[in-house]
């Protein structure tokens, strides 16, 4: 497989090429939201990049400090190489993130850095501040990408891009809108072979908070089934009307969706846009 996927980037010319941004609380943030979208987009040739705000230092119940965050890192750069993406760790600290000036600098960076043209993170709607705080500084820096002045040591992007959210459970203030829809049938293992790269996260440290931990096989083949079908989302009636948009009739033949959130902050893309920065949407 990854043979292929270089090859399928070898022959896209670099003018076709699309550059997609997924900024996420933690180091496994993005591999949830989509993993999947993500797999379709690099084994197309497409640049993909994960960022992780913090470096989850504090996310396991036996570890924690800089001997977590080296470990966490490592699974960042394991998931990079199994879906053929890059894949950042900014050294903020878990649990202790807030959305000031500094961190909305950091974020710029990497945007421009990346020459964005699609931008993915989460709501401001969440349980964990982290994830609350991290939409509220990518939506902070929606507008600030094309100032010149904001951040100055990096080149300020000429247009700015698509900004959306990851899909969640949320209700309240308003429940997530799926704008796009994603089929990820087809790569849904390649998500589950990236989530698994997270040992310390799925295998531990998740099943510890849901009390599952004692679940858990210890054989890796049957830890991998045991994550498998506990990442199965269940399709939503909104999320399955969206699909139909995109897919129309085809959508029924699906089973594993990834959905995203136009953000009102940012370039707003009628249809057309949208199917030119996601060409998995084939008509």
């Amino acid at each position: 497989m990854a043979k292929l996927l270089v090859l399928a980037m070898a022959a896209l010319p670099l003018a076709a090429q699309l550059r997609i941004i997924a900024i996420g609380a933690h180091p496994d943030d993005c591999d949830i939201g989509m993993g999947g979208t993500a797999a379709l987009f690099a084994a197309a040739g497409h640049k993909v990049k994960f960022v992780s705000v913090t470096n989850g230092d504090a996310g396991h119940h036996e570890m924690g400090g800089g001997v977590l965050a080296k470990r966490r890192y490592a699974e960042t750069q394991e998931v990079a190489r199994r879906l053929g993406i890059a894949y950042d760790v900014l050294d903020n600290h878990d649990g202790e993130l807030s959305p000031n000036y500094e961190v909305r600098k950091q974020i710029i960076r990497k945007i421009r850095e990346w020459q964005a043209d699609v931008v993915i993170g989460p709501r401001i709607n969440d349980y964990h501040p982290d994830h609350r705080y991290t939409g509220m500084l990518v939506q902070d820096a929606a507008y600030m990408v094309v100032v010149p002045n904001v951040a100055p040591d990096t080149p300020p992007l000429r247009k700015n891009p698509v900004f959306l959210y990851f899909q969640d459970r949320f209700q309240k203030p308003q429940p997530f809108k799926p704008d796009i829809v994603v089929a990820i049938d087809e790569v849904f293992e390649k998500k589950v072979d990236a989530l698994d790269a997270h040992v310390s996260q799925f295998y531990e440290w998740l099943p510890w908070v849901e009390g599952t931990l004692a679940q858990v096989p210890e054989d890796p083949a049957g830890r991998k089934n045991w994550l498998r079908e506990r990442r199965k989302r269940p399709v939503t009636p909104a999320v399955r009307a969206a699909a139909e948009r995109w897919y129309g009739n085809a959508a029924a033949k699906f089973q594993h969706f990834e959905a995203f959130e136009v953000a009102e902050y940012g370039a707003q893309p009628d249809e057309a846009e949208i199917r030119r920065l996601f060409p998995m949407l084939k008509k």
